[in-house]
């Protein structure tokens, strides 16, 4: 199915996607802006995340959480994330509640700084302190992605440090701060706008202009800090071994490998795929199945864009298998895939799989408004949401051989190692 596009720009920068599908009545709104974790200075990580949590709390004509309570009333759905390229905001609402969801949206973008207090910065901030402490610090393996981040982009690369931040960074968060990166980043000329669903275009267009057009254009967003190239691949393996109270031993291998939107990366994925995906895959035959070496096999291709991307696996080891075991054994799979190459048929499973739950995802009418504006947002490109699969359907088993024999190395790899700390380190 191809859907419907049309794509317009106000006058202060903000981009609009429209997407007609009336088959239910009901339409996404989805906005998002072009900041995330990648825009943080030194000093101020985790700021991105913090923010989203602070437009939660009102604006000059919604005050404190009504935002939430607003669309819950009609029987909507709302939320918002942060991640490393973008912090993103949507509601799916009946059909005739359009208005309501764009009101909203504009009000924050436009109003934000008048309800803006040190009471709901300091509140917030102790929000996600705490989420940290609950997703990151007390979490068995929790800390996993921003290790991996860590080791394979440098100090200076942008995706280095996590989106979460650190608490002494969060601490160090000011209103002065909150009130710059808003006046930054969250303008019209810095945002995209979807509306997908069941609505009246013209209606729509009107509601746009009433709502968003007499906000003002910001300044042009600074560069990313930092430095944002980088090589295509690691100059050799980065190993770290964690001790940590975690229940069983487990090994992460991650590649660097080419960005999202690069046609080597749908290789690198299906690669991935064909390593983890389904009982039928390489690591799962193998590893869990065959040998029991491993209780559960993990992995994915980060869909991001700035400089490189990361293919991760992981394993978790079967209670008294030793990590050097499942180690050495999921290399040796790494190399078998390197060496013997790709089947046919496992690539074709892969790729099928891939457009089943891609196609299936996007009769979600929100899922479809959060890709449109995810494709204008990062490759000013809405009909990419109609021909990603292509790039998908163009990767045969040579090609995937090929990206497996030059980026799933050795040498272009950081692994990661959690062993259950001993009683003894625990007791101290």
């Amino acid at each position: 199915m191809e859907f419907p596009i049309e794509r317009f720009e106000l006058d202060n920068g903000l981009r609009v996607v429209l997407s007609e599908e009336p088959s239910q009545p009901v339409v996404a709104v989805n906005l998002w802006y072009n900041v995330g974790s990648r825009n943080e200075r030194p000093g101020r990580t985790g700021f991105a995340h913090l923010f989203e949590h602070m437009m939660f709390q009102g604006s000059e004509h919604v005050p404190d959480t009504q935002h939430i309570a607003h669309i819950e009333r009609v029987g909507g759905s709302m939320n918002g994330s942060t991640w490393l390229d973008r912090t993103n905001y949507f509601e799916t609402v009946p059909a005739n509640r359009l208005e309501l969801a764009l009101w909203l949206e504009s009000d924050r973008m436009g109003f934000f700084i008048p309800a803006l207090t040190q009471a709901k910065l300091d509140n917030q901030r102790d929000v996600v302190k705490n989420e940290r402490r609950w997703r990151v610090d007390n979490q068995p393996y929790g800390d996993w992605d921003e290790r991996i981040q860590a080791m394979v982009y440098p100090p200076d690369h942008p995706y280095h440090h996590s989106v979460i931040g650190s608490m002494e960074d969060l601490d160090a968060a000011t209103l002065a701060d909150v009130r710059t990166f808003f006046e930054t980043y969250y303008a019209p000329n810095n945002a995209v706008l979807t509306i997908c669903g069941d609505f009246d275009r013209r209606e729509a267009l009107a509601l746009v202009e009433k709502y968003f057009a007499g906000i003002l254009r910001g300044p042009v967003p600074p560069p990313i800090p930092g430095r944002p190239e980088l090589p295509p691949k690691l100059a050799g393996q980065v190993v770290e071994t964690v001790e940590a109270a975690v229940g069983l031993p487990r090994v992460y291998a991650a590649f660097r490998i080419p960005p999202y939107g690069d046609p080597r990366f749908y290789q690198a994925d299906v690669v991935t795929q064909v390593l983890t995906s389904g009982k039928s895959s390489r690591l799962y035959d193998s590893l869990v199945r065959r040998k029991r070496l491993a209780q559960s096999v993990v992995g994915f291709a980060f869909p991001i864009v700035t400089g490189a991307s990361i293919a991760l696996v992981w394993a978790t080891a079967s209670p008294e298998t030793p990590l050097e075991k499942l180690e050495a054994e999921l290399w040796s799979e790494l190399e078998l895939l390197r060496t013997a190459g790709c089947r046919a048929e496992e690539t074709e499973r892969v790729i099928t799989g891939i457009a089943a739950r891609h196609l299936v995802s996007l009769q979600r009418v929100g899922e479809r408004a959060d890709q449109i504006s995810m494709f204008t947002t990062l490759f000013d490109d809405p009909e990419t949401i109609n021909t990603e699969l292509d790039r998908y359907r163009a990767v045969d088993a040579a090609l995937a051989t090929e990206l497996a024999a030059e980026y799933f190395v050795s040498d272009n790899s950081v692994v990661l190692r959690y062993l259950p700390r001993s009683e003894r380190k625990e007791a101290a």
